[in-house]
Order: C-alpha cells, then sequence, then structure tokens
C-alpha cells in the first residue's frame, strides 16, 4: 500500500502554521487594542490604578505586616499618595508655571542665536518656527485630550478619573490577598497555576517599572537641578521639574528635557555654560543608564531600546500622551507572561 505524498513540503507547512498563530495573535491584539480605546472611559481609571497599586504595593505590605487592618492601611496608603501627588504636582506645576514664559524666551532667544551662527536667516524665522511649534503642542495636546475624553470637558474628566483611579487603587490594595483566590476561579480547570504565576510576574514587572522609574526620575532630577543652579541657568527648579516628568518616558523625555535646558543655557548664559551644561545631563543619563537602571530597576522590566521605542510609538499612535506614559510598563507586564508562558512550557529564558 502505497503512502500518499503530502500536498506540501514539511517546511512550507510549519512556515503556514506560524503565519496562522502570528494572524491570530495579532487579530486577538488587535481586537483588545480596539476594546481598550472603545472603553478608555472605564479603562483609563483601571490602568492608572494598577500603576498606583504596584507603587504603594510595599507601603501598603509594611503597615499590614504591622498589624495595620487591611483596609485603614490601604486607606493611608491612598491618603499618602494624594498628599506626595499632589505636593509633587503643585511643586511641578508651580515650577514649570513661575518658569515657563522665561523657557520659551529662552528658547527663542536660542532658535535666533542658532540662526544668526548657521546663516539660515533667509531659510527659518524665529516667530515662524515659535508659531508652529505652539500650534503643534496645541494640536497634539487636543488630539491627546480629544482622543481620551470625547464629549467630555477637559478639567471634568480629569478630575473623574482622577477620582475613581484613587478609588480603584483603594480597593485594588485592600483586597490584593484575594487576586490568588481570583485568579484560580476563573482561570479554566488546571490552569489556575499558570494564570497566578502569570499574573504575579506580571503585577512584578509592573512595579518594578514604577519603583524604579520613580526613584531614577528624582535622582535625575535633583543631579540635574543642582547642576543647574550652580551653573546659574535660569529657570533652573522648573527645567528639573521638566527633567521629573519626562523621565516616565523612556529616553524621549530624557532626551526632549536635556535638549531644553541645553538650549535655555545657550541663550542665557552663552555658548560655554552651554557646553557645561550638555556635560552635566550626559554625565546625569551615563550614571542612569549604567547604574541606576541595573541596580535599581528589575531585571523583568528591561528591554532593549529599540523595543522600548517601538512601544512609545505604538502607544502614542493609540492614545497619545497617556499611551506613551502608559506603553513601557504595559510591555513589561507582556514580556512577563510570555516569560512564564515558555518557563511553563519547559523552553529556556533568556536575559
Amino acid at each position: 500500500m502505497s503512502t500518499r505524498k503530502p500536498l506540501l513540503p514539511d517546511s512550507a507547512r510549519r512556515t503556514a502554521a506560524w503565519c496562522g498563530v502570528l494572524l491570530l495573535a495579532a487579530g486577538v491584539a488587535a481586537v483588545a487594542i480596539w476594546l481598550c480605546v472603545a472603553l478608555k472611559t472605564a479603562v483609563t481609571p483601571v490602568l492608572l490604578a494598577l500603576l498606583g497599586t504596584a507603587l504603594l504595593g510595599p507601603v501598603h505590605r509594611w503597615l499590614t505586616a504591622h498589624k495595620v487592618n487591611r483596609s485603614l492601611a490601604a486607606g493611608l496608603t491612598c491618603a499618602t499618595l494624594v498628599a506626595v501627588v499632589g505636593g509633587a504636582g503643585y511643586i511641578v506645576v508651580t515650577a514649570l508655571v513661575d518658569t515657563g514664559a522665561q523657557i520659551v524666551d529662552s528658547l527663542k532667544d536660542a532658535a535666533q542665536w542658532v540662526i544668526d551662527h548657521f546663516d539660515i536667516a533667509g531659510v527659518a524665522n524665529v516667530d515662524d518656527l515659535a508659531d508652529n511649534a505652539r500650534n503643534l503642542v496645541e494640536k497634539f495636546g487636543a488630539s491627546a485630550a480629544g482622543g481620551l475624553l470625547t464629549g467630555i470637558s477637559l478639567i471634568g474628566s480629569l478630575v473623574t478619573t482622577s477620582v475613581l483611579a484613587l478609588l480603584l487603587t483603594f480597593f485594588f490594595l485592600r483586597d490584593s490577598d484575594r487576586a490568588t483566590g481570583l485568579a484560580h476561579s476563573i482561570a479554566p480547570r488546571g490552569t489556575g497555576d499558570l494564570v497566578e504565576a502569570m499574573g504575579r510576574r506580571a503585577f512584578e514587572a509592573v512595579e518594578g517599572f514604577m519603583r524604579g522609574t520613580t526613584f531614577i526620575a528624582l535622582i535625575d532630577a535633583l543631579c540635574i537641578t543642582v547642576g543647574l543652579l550652580i551653573l546659574r541657568v535660569p529657570g533652573a527648579v522648573g527645567l528639573g521639574a521638566l527633567v521629573f516628568v519626562g523621565a516616565y518616558i523612556p529616553y524621549l523625555g530624557a532626551f526632549l528635557s536635556g535638549a531644553v535646558a541645553v538650549l535655555v543655557a545657550l541663550a542665557d548664559r552663552g555658548i560655554v555654560i552651554a557646553l557645561w551644561v550638555l556635560g552635566v545631563v550626559l554625565a546625569v543619563q551615563v550614571l542612569e543608564g549604567h547604574v541606576l537602571q541595573p541596580v535599581i530597576q528589575s531585571r523583568t522590566v528591561q528591554m532593549h531600546p529599540a523595543m522600548i521605542m517601538i512601544a512609545l510609538t505604538a502607544g502614542a499612535s493609540v492614545a497619545g500622551l497617556l499611551g506613551m506614559l502608559l506603553a513601557v510598563p504595559v510591555c513589561a507586564a507582556l514580556f512577563g507572561v510570555i516569560g512564564e508562558l515558555r518557563k511553563a512550557d519547559g523552553a529556556p529564558e533568556h536575559s
């Protein structure tokens, strides 16, 4: 009896199988992203609450370890969050408002210096550049706000989202001990342990990212602010606040805030001081990249810079500025889940 010869060679069948898997995964991801965008009013507070829970988890665990009631510990932790974020936000906003006009004027002077020294006066005009930049910022802000807060006033939506995220953070902290039981109850039969491990790994990745990024942002902002004060660069506190906020957008935020600091120094103190500021910024970036990140951040959130840039671009295209802020922790969680799946399948993990 003759054996029937396959229609396609083995390599072609394997390629077709992998293509089917990739198409299925891409379809699931597309549907998930579409649902997140369609339900953004509910999804945004949940994601913010998860980030807050990851950041405040150690504080809540410390309180409960000292025999504090879980509800009281969650309330105290959320009150601490409101005080810290409110205080930090007030300092950042005040610094940027007080020095914002000065920083903009300095950037305009720096642009004029570049035009004059590189003899491109006939090509570019400072006022046109300033107007174009202002229009670009307004359009980006309107796009980001419109995509996230359609049909609702900006301030009212921000307040509503913040309050809802705070309440969810309270419940997530208080009931975090029930997460294991929830994972086993919703998982298909026989997969409870795997679902629990994936959830734990994903949350540990987000937790490591939030703690590490916050601490690194604080160190970066303090170092650069001290350097700018020593060099007597105007608006040093506002620029330091800009560095702190920008640190939550890896690579891109640090580059933009550092460039603004250098341009302000160039306009007000000259090229020598600008070079010194550039040296300070580069020194802080080297300290961050070679000391702070390897020591502070967990290995679970270490991703290749190219992957981070792709994630930032995708996040910006989906949800604007908020998407850029959430892109890296979401990717860190996904990589944690994938690593746990590989571990469950017996595949070796590569660092």
